[in-house]
């Protein structure tokens, strides 16, 4: 049989602009690439020069769907990087914020671009006409989300309040208690989305271990922010070693890089996070999963979704409990964010982002001009594992008919919820100098 390409020229229902392409000698897998088509865009490079203040409300630029993470992460590197240590008041408001962003990326990704694959629409539109009621729950869930971003951050995306040392508003204590209030009311979505997700994504289209990777910190809650770097080979890292983590490196057919860890791809996001979390989950979010404790497959990367509407629920009821610890402590409707006096220095803060873990990192001068900066993020880091379950569900699938086999291949692909725009990054391989620039989104 002669050689044959199976290539799906755009990868529908994700962020950003990329394909599949897979080789083929007869029954034989040749080759495996995630095409990544995006255009260049300089982040990194544009804020060399500029003042740290600046830094925030350019990086969270990168992601429309992420930009609560990287104006946090972006914030907390150059606090590190300064010196500047905050209030406990403005972590809790930070956490709340990436909750809200886990929130409505999650469920946008679960209802609107994952859901319409295994329910055979050709989007969220057409599967409204049947599945009205599903519809309506995730896109309420949906807007749940958008609203503690808008709240809390002062716009639903590219968010205004938090800044480095603090918040320039922060939300009334009546409305965080109005908050709280429609937070529970949505718990009961959030369960009903974790039996309709584990009802259509029960197929297994991988059998393919991976190398998970996900933050930790010392608190034994469940982590999103941390110093610590968990390898599921069972290293540990620290946050500042993040580049011996990715060990980036490029690929002929991508714009984007590729990370490997020890020579093995490896995955970030909501899989690796329940694979090494699992245990911290608290309220109905650790009675579901400790229903789901039998089915829980880390090899087949469909779990991926299954773990995003775990995390929904948890991200819901740790919203309440954010609420509630504030209001014990005794919220304070001010929360200034008025640096003293700094010195240079270099500064590194990971967070996990909806998509995984994200790495922001910074060096400042005594003038606080910022003169080095590099940021990795989760689709960039996730792209090689990507590409090694495309092959294993290519070679599982391979007397299925060309559409069939293209479908599987787009189902594992989205199951990543891949940011392709802001997995871009370039390398400068003039002389002997070489720098990253990262791109974001339009």
């Amino acid at each position: 049989m002669a050689n044959r390409t199976i290539k799906i020229d755009h990868l529908y229902r994700v962020e950003g602009h990329g394909g599949i392409r897979v080789e083929l000698d007869g029954k034989k897998l040749l080759d495996v690439q995630m095409e990544i088509f995006e255009g260049s865009r300089f982040f990194e490079a544009l804020i060399r020069g500029r003042h740290y203040k600046d830094v925030p409300m350019i990086m969270c630029r990168i992601c429309a769907i992420c930009s609560a993470s990287h104006r946090t992460v972006a914030i907390r590197a150059i606090e590190s990087a300064i010196g500047l240590e905050v209030s406990r008041q403005t972590k809790r408001l930070r956490e709340l914020l990436i909750m809200g962003e886990m929130i409505e990326s999650h469920t946008l990704h679960l209802f609107c671009l994952a859901a319409p694959d295994f329910l055979g629409f050709p989007g969220v539109a057409a599967m409204a006409d049947r599945h009205e009621g599903v519809v309506r729950m995730g896109l309420g869930l949906k807007k749940l989300g958008n609203a503690i971003q808008e709240l809390v951050g002062g716009r639903k995306i590219h968010q205004v309040n938090a800044e480095v040392g603090g918040f320039s508003k922060v939300p009334e204590k009546e409305a965080l208690l109005k908050l709280r209030e429609e937070l529970e009311s949505k718990i009961p979505d959030a369960h009903s989305s974790i039996s309709f997700i584990e009802s259509i994504t029960q197929e297994n289209l991988t059998k393919s271990p991976s190398v998970f990777s996900a933050l930790d910190d010392d608190t034994g809650n469940y982590c999103y922010h941390g110093d610590k770097i968990l390898v599921s080979t069972g290293d540990q890292l620290s946050v500042d070693q993040y580049k011996d983590l990715c060990n980036e490196f490029v690929v002929p057919h991508s714009h984007a890089k590729h990370s490997k860890y020890k020579d093995k791809p490896l995955m970030v996001g909501s899989l690796a996070r329940i694979y090494f979390h699992r245990n911290k989950l608290t309220g109905k979010a650790d009675t579901e999963m400790k229903r789901l404790e039998k089915s829980f497959d880390p090899d087949n990367i469909l779990w991926n979704n299954l773990a995003q509407a775990v995390e929904v629920l948890q991200a819901i009821e740790r919203s309440i409990e954010m609420i509630d610890v504030i209001m014990e402590e005794g919220y304070k409707e001010e929360e200034p964010a008025v640096p003293g006096k700094i010195s240079g220095g270099s500064g590194t803060a990971g967070t996990e982002a909806p998509r995984g873990t994200l790495f922001h990192a910074y060096t400042v001068d005594e003038r606080g001009i910022v003169t080095d900066a590099d940021v990795i993020t989760p689709t960039a880091i996730n792209l090689e594992n990507m590409e090694k379950d495309i092959r294993a569900a290519t070679e599982m699938g391979l007397s299925d008919p060309e559409e069939a086999l293209k479908l599987k291949l787009e189902k594992v692909a989205r199951a990543y919820d891949p940011c392709i725009s802001c997995s871009v990054h370039l390398v400068d391989l003039r002389g002997k100098k070489s720098s990253k620039q990262s791109s974001s989104p339009a």
